[in-house]
């Protein structure tokens, strides 16, 4: 891949580029035509300066009568470092890539690119977003593009992206929709609330494969934090259940993971909390039971543990006497590795097995759609989740503690009685674990009757799986639809 080029020098500088073709497609089961519209909006400072470069692709339905009726919804993956190839090439745009249902590699080229007859164009236009330092997505003369790359930052950047769109599309009385996923959803809560301080008000948020306070999913051994070990430990049990490690006699999964569940915020927390100092030997050998029942880790591990079952030593543990270490994204997905008696993985399986294809797909619809840029398209960029600014405060305050989005998309709620969430995750996601969203979203300030939870037996990519991709996409359009023909009463 050729080397990153964040920023384009001054001298450099043209005028921003755009690609439009007229297309047509069957959306579930409605035949209609649309654009294609792939192009770069520059943003501006208060001289009216040309600073950064956002690079969309956008699909549009044609000949609407009435643009106010029709919604649009804006969508981006994750990272923070990410394209929005992965939901554009395998969910939400008009052509997919085809990979295994079941957690097989894709291998080499060539991958099948098909007709996406379950895209959502039927009930919204689609606007797929690439982040500054992503995609084609860049800064423009001598500006840092570090000056776009953190919460706020990236907030704000977006933000003005969505207002400079649908001032030129003349989008203002549409209704607007965004969807993220995994870090796309720590975005979407302080996106929502940076638009609604610009008086954009949003008609639902999906957020997919949530992150939202990451004491509930991103382990920091030895800091004392415990909730992230609570939240993974239903995950594990989903992952241990697929891989056939644990007792199904007599259950269901949903039925096994509710039981998972209330161990994990009962019994299983308190021990946590307790700590070994204050466990007498029985109680902790009946945790150490319950808890290898659950994941389908050994008693002897569990035990060494200290009860903590760090993530990232679960991918290789679970399935060490097979040889196999799990898949962080999906934990369905396994690969071999030089030696098993390691502690950490050497890469993740899912991404071996899917990253290839979608890359292929994504640059292959940019030439269908007649794109040519003279740099190269970055589905992935290390260089932007390097130099993050993780801060959601102007300045450092003491302590260092999680970063937890959910004050911000509270607000954002309670301004806007119209605000709804979906909430869709995999059982086997073991990057952002679907407790981990239940917690978060549990807390205060969120108006719960406006939120929605969908599951799926999948990772972290929920339409990597057949059967859950077609759930899925059919979830996300009755909720689109649900907000269109809405009831004030």
């Amino acid at each position: 891949m050729p080397a990153e080029s964040a920023t384009l020098p001054r001298a450099t500088i043209p005028e921003p580029l755009a690609f439009e073709t007229e297309l047509s497609g069957v959306f579930n089961g409605e035949t209609l035509r649309y654009r294609a519209v792939a192009a770069e909006t520059y943003l501006r400072d208060e001289t009216g300066t040309a600073t950064a470069s956002f690079f969309t692709v956008a699909y549009l339905k044609s000949q609407v009568q009435d643009i106010s009726s029709r919604p649009v919804t804006f969508i981006f993956n994750g990272g923070p470092g990410s394209s929005a190839q992965w939901l554009h090439m395998g969910a939400l745009g008009p052509k997919r890539i085809v990979v295994p249902s079941e957690p097989n590699n894709a291998g080499a080229a060539p991958y099948p690119i098909v007709d996406n007859e379950l895209s959502l164009l039927n009930v919204s236009d689609l606007v797929l977003i690439d982040p500054i330092g992503t995609g084609y997505s860049r800064t423009l003369g001598e500006k840092d593009p570090k000056r776009y790359w953190g919460l706020l930052e990236d907030a704000r950047s977006i933000a003005d992206f969505i207002e400079a769109w649908i001032t030129d599309q003349r989008r203002w009385n549409s209704p607007k929709y965004i969807a993220g996923e995994s870090f796309g959803t720590t975005r979407a809560a302080l996106l929502a609330d940076t638009l609604s301080n610009r008086f954009i008000s949003l008609n639902g948020i999906v957020l997919i494969s949530a992150v939202l306070d990451c004491q509930n999913s991103r382990p920091r051994p030895g800091d004392g934090g415990i909730l992230s070990y609570v939240a993974f430990l239903p995950t594990y049990a989903a992952t241990a259940w697929f891989h056939g490690k644990v007792d199904r006699n007599g259950r269901t999964l949903d039925a096994f993971l509710d039981e998972a569940r209330t161990f994990a915020r009962t019994d299983y927390a308190l021990a946590l909390i307790a700590n070994d100092q204050r466990l007498n030997p029985k109680e902790r050998s009946r945790l150490v039971s319950l808890i290898a029942s659950y994941t389908g880790l050994k008693e002897s591990y569990i035990s060494q543990s200290r009860l903590r079952i760090p993530v990232e030593r679960f991918f290789k543990e679970l399935l060490r006497d097979r040889g196999l270490v799990l898949g962080r994204l999906d934990g369905r997905y396994t690969g071999i590795e030089p030696e098993s008696a390691g502690e950490l993985a050497e890469s993740d399986p899912t991404f071996d097995g899917i990253g290839s294809a979608f890359t292929a797909a994504l640059n292959t619809q940019l030439a269908d759609l007649g794109v040519r840029m003279q740099r190269p398209y970055l589905p992935l960029s290390s260089t932007v989740e390097t130099h993050w600014n993780w801060l959601l405060e102007e300045k450092a305050s003491s302590g260092g503690g999680y970063v937890n989005v959910i004050p911000y998309l509270g607000r954002a709620m309670r301004h806007n009685k119209h605000l709804r969430l979906l909430v869709t995750s995999g059982y086997y996601d073991l990057a952002t674990p679907f407790f981990g969203a239940e917690n978060a979203l549990s807390q205060d300030g969120l108006v719960h009757e406006r939120i929605a939870y969908t599951y799926y037996e999948v990772g972290h990519m929920i339409f990597l799986h057949e059967p859950s991709r077609v759930r899925f996409l059919n979830d996300v359009r009755q909720f689109v639809l649900a907000g269109v023909g809405r009831s004030d009463q």
